[in-house]
């Protein structure tokens, strides 16, 4: 990241939150649970599909995690009403991975979604969070509870031992990069040996016979994706990119026969979703910028 962006970045939180908002709205579907079945039924009408992710983490108080759960069975009561080619995907510090709660908030919505036949996906954070995800991901599957996937980052030098420990539940599994900024120690700082890592993962996930929902919009990974499925059956796989970014290649792969699946967040916690978003992508950091310089300087708008 260059002198200015990193620069940029660190002023992104006193931007306006009104700017923020215009900015990042194409990467969310909007505050309410309609907005994002509409967005989902757009999606599906395109031939693509989507998981939904009700917008809030790192919840502090018990009451706040329970709310979250509550959003998610009506997400699950939409999908399943609206029949809609959809899952969800769920943050366990959302659920109260942090509060003293017995951490039942998650398998009561794997439950709830068992029920009407939709698949949960347990979103990977940051380091700290790992072990835990882990855990809780082995013991639903130790429940019978088959309808849970979990997520791996090539950014974390952990990663490849995680797939072998996990080979043997035959998981789904979504691969990223990842996005949380970690220690030298634990994960790989440079794009390059980001991009490899990723590249050796997929390929022990596909060895080891698991399900992997490949997470991306780096084209040169696409590329290697491609090639590494070519000749699969369509159900092996699916490639995966987030809501508003890269659209037209989506719809290219989905016309070209991939099972393409959409990230799609709401609700209210908007902002806070929109600032890492933003914090990840610099030009877009930049965008933020020049729009704020031209609501402040008159001739500059």
């Amino acid at each position: 990241m260059r002198v200015v962006d990193r620069a940029i970045v660190r002023l992104l939180p006193a931007v306006p939150r009104q700017v923020v908002q215009r900015l990042s709205a194409p990467y969310i579907a909007g505050a309410t649970l309609d907005d994002a079945r509409r967005t989902v039924a757009g999606l599906n009408a395109e031939g693509k599909l989507a998981t939904v992710d009700v917008l809030g983490e790192e919840v502090t108080r018990a009451a706040e995690a329970e709310a979250v759960a509550s959003a998610y069975h009506a997400v699950l009561d939409a999908i399943a009403g609206d029949h809609l080619d959809a899952n969800v995907s769920v943050k366990l510090t959302a659920l109260g991975l942090q509060v003293d709660l017995d951490r039942s908030l998650l398998a009561t919505v794997v439950a709830y979604a068992a029920a009407r036949g939709i698949f949960v996906r347990i979103d990977m954070e940051d380091s700290s969070c790992t072990d835990d995800t882990f855990l809780l991901y082995r013991e639903l599957r130790e429940a019978r509870r088959d309808n849970v996937g979990i997520v791996l980052q090539s950014r974390l030098r952990r990663t490849l031992d995680d797939v072998a420990a996990l080979a043997e539940l035959r998981p789904s599994v979504r691969l990223c990069k990842g996005i949380y900024v970690e220690p030298p120690a634990i994960a790989y700082q440079g794009r390059d040996e980001i991009r490899e890592s990723f590249v050796r993962v997929l390929h022990a996930l596909l060895e080891a016979e698991c399900y992997p929902a490949v997470a991306t919009h780096d084209e040169w990974l696409l590329e290697r994706v491609l090639e590494r499925v070519e000749g699969m059956p369509r159900d092996a796989y699916e490639l995966q990119m987030l809501l508003g970014v890269r659209e037209r290649r989506a719809s290219e792969l989905v016309a070209a026969g991939h099972r393409l699946r959409v990230y799609v967040p709401y609700g209210e916690r908007w902002y806070e979703y929109s600032l890492r978003r933003l914090q990840e992508n610099p030009s877009l950091a930049t965008m933020v910028a020049t729009a704020t310089v031209g609501r402040l300087v008159p001739g500059r708008g």
